[in-house]
């Protein structure tokens, strides 16, 4: 469980996140949702202290993360799994080396052990025996497993994904989407998620935070967001829709 306590912050005069509190569940894929520009990557980066709060406080299981010396972070980060928009692999490594470069830098395990975690991570993302391809020999979707097959190497308690379905097709970002749900109960992670994606929002919202200009303005379920009265998040959930069901018209050009 992670607990965000009126945390803030602000780059100059201008506030982009404004005294947001909740708490994303163990076990469950907690969504943050929001216009581009809203706040919500900012507030993850808070989250996983890529930025420190002005104010506030996150804390994970009751351990204070926010503002506190890196050296006390150390053991709370190696305790994170983090998915990046894209990926993020190494292009001039192979999957089983980019898979390892977190376990080089935060474990002891021998060679040996090391192999063994990557072929587990591979199996539990359905890409087994892909350890020596490399990254451009990868299509989109199969990059973002091994990103997540990295992500999960160090067995985390704590899970964060931006935007995992950028740049994917429908098909695939359902099969991420699925895949990043069913890892978070195997695992037991608190996972939480970026993403703009109302599929992704009613496939596996378990729990979901609205951010507006930097406000909490809403938060609940996947069966609750389309039954809400909140006109920000109305206009922000069937201006989605209504944008991601719309296909272009053919033209004999």
């Amino acid at each position: 469980m992670i607990e965000v306590k009126n945390i803030s912050k602000s780059f100059g005069d201008q506030l982009i996140v404004d005294n947001i509190s909740t708490v994303f569940e163990e076990g469950q894929t907690n969504l943050i949702i929001g216009q581009s520009g809203s706040g919500k990557t900012v507030l993850m980066k808070c989250c996983i202290g890529l930025y420190d709060v002005d104010s506030g406080e996150v804390d994970f299981h009751g351990r204070r993360f926010s503002n506190i010396p890196d050296k006390k972070r150390k053991h709370i980060r190696q305790e994170m799994g983090v998915l990046f928009q894209g990926g993020a692999l190494f292009d001039s490594l192979t999957v089983e080396e980019n898979i390892m470069f977190p376990l080089d830098m935060f474990t002891k395990m021998s060679l040996k052990e090391k192999k063994e975690r990557v072929n587990f991570v591979l199996e539990n993302v359905n890409l087994s025996g892909n350890n020596g391809k490399y990254p451009a020999e990868l299509s989109g979707g199969m990059t973002k497993r091994v990103a997540i097959a990295r992500a999960i190497s160090l067995m985390p308690k704590y899970l964060f994904a931006d935007e995992p379905n950028s740049g994917l097709d429908p098909k695939t970002a359902e099969r991420i989407d699925q895949l990043l749900s069913s890892l978070t109960r195997k695992f037991n992670m608190t996972t939480v998620i970026n993403t703009h994606d109302m599929n992704s929002v009613l496939q596996i919202g378990e729990k979901i935070c609205f951010i507006n200009e930097g406000k909490l303005c809403w938060e609940g379920t996947k069966e609750t967001i389309l039954k809400t009265e909140k006109k920000e998040l109305n206009d922000f959930v069937f201006a989605t829709e209504l944008t991601r069901r719309i296909k272009p018209l053919k033209t004999n050009r």
